[in-house]
């Protein structure tokens, strides 16, 4: 997805039944035309510098942040409040990690946030850093981000006599999993920009050995507005499980392809109609790559919350949201998607090296009408065996897309197994896949 990709904040918004007033876009509503960014100055009438947080105990700033029910935009859904307590309990001087990398190929709304509106991050980066008592922090945005770094530097320019933590810009690899928060610590740490799941935890020994507090940059952005407005403003918006909005990108079978604001709670289908996609989608992948598909029927009736994707196996993860045309393949789409995933292992553990090559392999079998009925039962125990084996949890997610598209395109396999192809029609690919890096330091 380009740069320049339309961005669209579609308000007054209002959650069906909630009998709330109308909720315009918040992290949004000043937003600068493409190719611009929102200097200190303009910043500031909108979100004036809160009462200097480092004066207010670290307890108070953590109660209020726990009080708003943020939860974490990157991918876990984690509370956000318990994550800076974590930190905190550790008692010792921690370390505040920005996590701006957004290696998910179908997302661009941190991007968006860090190019456009660095200000309200590296606001929320100096609450968290109060917080914990960090007198650190490091923004990390990959290499290839030229315009998110640039707009880093000027802000940080700007910033230099409002005091506060020290903050430096970090460029870890282009690689899907080195935005990991374990893959980040390794890199920020002298090693490889590889993720694991063994212990200790960033929040336990991370940077230089010290508790390290990791959060992307929608999650801080939320939480400097939590700062000036107050956790009760926040939960005017959302639902009761995961209060305030949320940023999606929006792209694929699309008319208006973007980075969107809606209430978290939004019924999917209200959200597509924003977007301008054909009613109705073939399917929608929720949540990138790591993510799942969701059929026709279910992303009519689906809000986009906590609460209503996880019976489904899914959430929001990276807030990437993709629609499938009724022109392509499912089936062929997913089977490009594994491929390249399984280009991006980490080389850590059989069931990522081998596991994610066989299972890409099987998919396209299916999709050329190679495969028999065997076969389609090999990849559903596959997708079982290999869960939760990994050293990290990269082939957790390619499972997860596996799962989800053998449900969703059950008849097209079934078609492509007696027909040799299906409903799709041959046309350029929606999922765009980047070349891959070679780099891991």
């Amino acid at each position: 997805m380009s740069e320049s990709v339309t961005v669209a904040a579609p308000g007054p918004l209002r959650l069906p039944g909630s009998g709330r007033a109308p909720q315009r876009a918040r992290l949004l509503a000043m937003l600068p035309p493409v190719g611009s960014w929102l200097p200190l100055a303009e910043h500031r009438r909108v979100h004036p510098r809160p009462p200097d947080p480092r004066r207010r105990p670290s307890g108070e700033l953590i109660e209020t942040v726990e009080r708003s029910g943020l939860r974490g935009r990157g991918g876990g859904a984690f509370p956000a409040g318990a994550k800076l307590r974590a930190v905190v309990e550790q008692g010792r001087s921690p370390t505040v990690v920005v996590n701006g990398c957004e290696g998910e190929p179908a997302s661009r709304k941190d991007a968006l946030l860090l190019a456009r509106l660095p200000h309200l991050v590296l606001d929320g980066a100096a609450f968290a850093a109060a917080a914990v008592g960090a007198r650190e922090v490091l923004v990390c945005v990959t290499r290839g981000s030229a315009e998110v770094a640039r707009s880093l530097d000027r802000a940080l320019d700007e910033r230099r006599t409002e005091g506060g933590p020290s903050v430096r810009v970090m460029r870890p690899p282009d690689r899907y999993v080195a935005g990991e928060e374990t893959a980040l610590v390794h890199w920020l740490n002298g090693g490889p920009a590889k993720p694991t799941v063994a212990p200790p935890r960033p929040f336990e020994r991370g940077v230089r050995g010290r508790p390290t507090l990791v959060q992307n940059a929608e999650t801080l952005a939320h939480l400097a507005q939590i700062a000036a407005f107050g956790p009760e403003w926040f939960r005017e918006a959302g639902t009761a499980g995961q209060p305030g909005t949320v940023l999606l990108t929006v792209s694929g079978g699309v008319s208006v392809p973007g980075v969107f604001e809606v209430p978290c709670g939004m019924p999917l289908s209200a959200v597509l109609r924003s977007a301008g996609a054909a009613d109705p989608p073939s399917a929608v992948l929720v949540g990138g790559y790591g993510g799942a598909w969701i059929s026709p029927g279910t992303a009519a009736s689906v809000r986009l919350s906590v609460e209503d994707l996880r019976p489904l196996g899914a959430s929001l993860g990276c807030g990437a949201l993709v629609v499938l045309p009724s022109g392509a393949c499912g089936l062929l789409e997913t089977a490009r998607v594994l491929g390249w995933l399984a280009g991006e292992t980490a080389g850590q553990c059989g069931p990522c090296v081998h596991g994610l090559a066989a299972v890409a392999a099987g998919v396209s079998a299916l999709h050329d009408g190679r495969a028999a009925r065997r076969d389609r039962d090999q990849l559903r125990r596959w997708a079982s065996d290999i869960a939760d084996r990994g050293a990290c949890h990269h082939p957790d997610g390619a499972l997860r897309l596996l799962r989800s598209a053998l449900s969703v395109f059950a008849d097209d396999v079934d078609l492509h197994a007696r027909r040799k192809t299906c409903r799709g029609k041959a046309g350029p690919a929606v999922l765009p896949l980047p070349p891959h890096s070679t780099a891991w330091r």
